[in-house]
């Protein structure tokens, strides 16, 4: 027996591809763990990227972007730790211009011009770059015309500043902006729901805005991973489909003013076709939502996802609702958002309520096939008309049957109409109906005696209730005048 070894995760599956052999007990199904999700209930992916190897300097070609994805204790400590950098690194610089001129050991003499005044240690060199750089300005420690050397550490103190200041400022900006805490006001239930919505199999589930501020352009996504064989066996484990939840009808676009179901029809394009309740015992797979909008106070795109796997669909199952009209008002029940409650649901999949259905119906694959046939009979007689209304007018003298193709297709629906309906009646009506031996070209003064010795014997074989419905084979005598008038112009 051989085995294919499949790997999601940490988990490991080993599934049987051999067919059974005689006396072979089946196997048994290997009992659930804990779930591996792809996404969490609030969001977050599971997907950790290893041995990167020399990939890893991308992410510093990139590092602005890099700071702002880190988490905020990282942010914070690089933040403290670039200003303290830059600023003993700068009252270092002060401190050695200071000390190469001369000035430390000259602080208290009052006929000495020095580069900077009053700095004669390293704290009131580190004191005099914290008052410039913030542009504080005590007006004791300064600058004097002397220093050329520290006119020049001046300008590249004041760039230096700027650029670190509008790097993390910039970055801390950002970081705060950030919409993924607008993302927490977003809410999906708990559980998705599968029951019957206008006469069609749905799956359902619901999403609503804690807030009263606006999604703007918020839009609805779904994606179906599971894990498939390709039938040239490549496994895919993570394999995503595109589930439809109104995209072809715009319905995907949502005003997200109070808490809307969203609904995926199940069809015959649908993945979950042959979905029923017996197989999502054994199925595996993961229903990823994406909830997409632009925030109104901030005009930034906000994202917000969760999942639903096998064991949160619950089959047979509609929500609550939760609006009510109140005096002058809509008002919203968030109590009962993930509550659900059971209705009758077929536990049947889409597929097998369509085969029953053909099953418990044969005649629908014949009616359709007669139409067909009766169309293209049609067809064809319509070309020969138009064949026929081609023809030079000589040929058509020739002929004399201008209207030649009109009779024809009059005569072949007529023929073709008798034949569908002779075949759906008993055997005995359809010797009632029919008379072997002879054509519409033969009709003529004999139609009657050739259809009133039929009829008579097969009114005779009929059942006494039918004999006496058409009065004992004594049906022209019983008929009123009109109809028997009716039928003498029809046989004639």
């Amino acid at each position: 027996m051989s085995a294919l070894r499949r790997k999601l995760g940490d988990e490991y599956q080993v599934v049987s591809t051999s067919a059974s052999g005689a006396g072979l007990p089946p196997p048994r199904a290997a009992p659930r763990g804990k779930r591996q999700r792809f996404v969490d209930k609030n969001g977050r992916c599971n997907v950790q990227h290893g041995n990167l190897g020399g990939e890893t300097s991308r992410y510093l070609s990139d590092l602005f972007t890099t700071l702002v994805d880190l988490k905020w204790r990282w942010n914070l400590f690089i933040f403290i730790l670039t200003y303290t950098v830059a600023w003993l690194f700068m009252a270092s610089m002060w401190w050695v211009i200071a000390y190469m001129r001369g000035d430390l050991n000259k602080a208290h003499d009052d006929s000495y011009t020095p580069c900077v005044a009053n700095v004669y240690n390293f704290p009131s060199a580190f004191l005099f770059f914290i008052e410039t750089e913030a542009t504080i300005g005590y007006g004791y420690r300064y600058i004097t015309d002397k220093c050329p050397e520290g006119i020049i550490l001046f300008l590249f103190q004041s760039i230096l500043g700027s650029i670190v200041d509008a790097f993390l400022i910039g970055c801390m900006f950002i970081k705060m902006s950030q919409p993924k805490k607008r993302a927490e006001t977003l809410m999906f239930s708990e559980h998705a729901a599968i029951s019957m919505r206008d006469g069609k199999l749905t799956l359902m589930f619901r999403v609503g805005n804690l807030r009263n501020s606006h999604m703007v352009s918020a839009q609805i996504r779904c994606k179906l991973l599971k894990s498939r064989q390709t039938p040239e066996g490549e496994f895919l484990p993570l394999d995503q489909l595109e589930l439809d939840v109104g995209f072809s009808t715009g319905a995907d676009q949502l005003f997200l003013v109070s808490p809307l179901t969203i609904c995926h029809v199940i069809d015959s394009k649908s993945p979950f076709y042959d979905l029923s309740q017996r197989s999502m015992q054994t199925e595996q797979f993961e229903i990823v939502v994406i909830l997409e909008g632009i925030v109104e106070t901030t005009g930034m795109t906000c994202q917000a996802r969760t999942s639903y796997t096998e064991d949160e669909v619950l089959w047979g199952h509609r929500f609550f609702p939760v609006i009510s009209l109140e005096e002058g008002f809509f008002k919203v029940d968030y109590s009962q958002f993930h509550a659900t409650f059971e209705v009758p649901t077929p536990p049947y999949s889409v597929k097998e309520q369509e085969e029953m259905l053909l099953m418990s119906s044969p005649l629908i694959a014949p009616a359709v096939s007669n139409s067909k046939e009766r169309n293209n009979s049609v067809e064809c007689l319509d070309g020969l008309d138009e064949v026929g209304t081609k023809l030079p007018s000589k040929l058509q003298k020739i002929t004399g049957r201008e209207d030649f193709p009109k009779k024809l297709l009059r005569m072949s629906s007529t023929t073709s109409e008798k034949a569908y309906s002779m075949g759906d009646l008993p055997m005995k009506l359809q010797r009632i109906s029919s008379v072997p031996g002879n054509s519409e070209e033969k009709l003529g003064s004999k139609t009657t005696k050739m259809m009133s010795d039929p009829m008579s014997q097969s009114v005779a074989e009929l059942p006494p209730k039918l004999q006496k419905l058409s009065g004992g084979g004594r049906m022209e005598g019983n008929l009123p005048p009109k109809l028997r008038k009716m039928n003498s112009d029809r046989f004639t």
